[in-house]
């Protein structure tokens, strides 16, 4: 591992990009393996099930951080546990924009998500990300968003198509941040606990890009 240092303190933590391309491909085979059964999760669905479908992912997250350094096995069950669940969450919504607009935005916004995912995994790759700072900072425009979204329901200072641009720029620079810790060595992390950040990032920058897809046609 190769720390680069200004003034004695550490700033970006790099490896070589050879050395940590068999943890990527990990990675990526259990973000996608998770994609494939909250297909599954979107088609068997009942109506009812966004509600139980957030609790279940919700539950899951903390079960997998739980086990994740003790129970690699386990970890991984939850994982795709929660992307089954995941799908019952959004699955109402999905068929909502499917009644409304058509099946053409849904397949649009899943097919930017994986480029613009491509995108940011390379742009990682390519540059050395001081991946802990980039993080914080999105963070904190995350929970700057969500209170100024508590706020906007008292005075509408905020719109919703506002609200989604902001948004997508958050999420970009966690993924982004999310992929330059792969590169980094996963600081600590073991594959499942960083396919959930990439799997979490992609499905918030899909729903995101499927709000605002769905207005455009509307708009059309």
């Amino acid at each position: 591992m190769y720390v680069n240092r200004t003034n004695g303190f550490p700033t970006v933590i790099d490896v070589p990009r050879e050395g940590t391309a068999p943890l990527l491909a990990k990675v990526l085979g259990i973000t996608a393996l998770g994609f494939f059964v909250t297909a599954i999760g979107v088609a068997t669905a009942p109506p009812w099930s966004m509600l139980p479908g957030f609790i279940a992912v919700l539950a899951l997250v903390f079960g997998i951080n739980a086990v994740r350094r003790t129970n690699a096995g386990l970890a991984m069950g939850l994982f795709m546990a929660l992307a089954f669940f995941m799908g019952w969450e959004i699955s109402p919504i999905i068929h909502m924009y499917v009644r409304m607009i058509g099946p053409g935005i849904v397949f649009q916004a899943a097919v930017t998500t994986a480029l613009g995912m491509t995108a940011m995994g390379c742009v990682a790759y390519l540059f050395s990300i001081d991946y802990r700072k980039l993080s914080g900072i999105a963070l904190a425009g995350l929970l700057l968003l969500i209170l100024a979204s508590v706020i906007s329901i008292f005075f509408h200072f905020l719109s919703p198509n506002t609200y989604s641009w902001i948004a997508l720029a958050i999420f970009t620079a966690l993924t982004v941040a999310d992929f330059a810790r792969i590169r980094a060595g996963g600081d600590g992390m073991g594959a499942v606990s960083l396919a959930l950040g990439i799997y979490l990032d992609a499905i918030n920058i899909f729903m995101i890009l499927l709000q605002l897809f769905s207005g455009r046609s509307r708009r059309d």
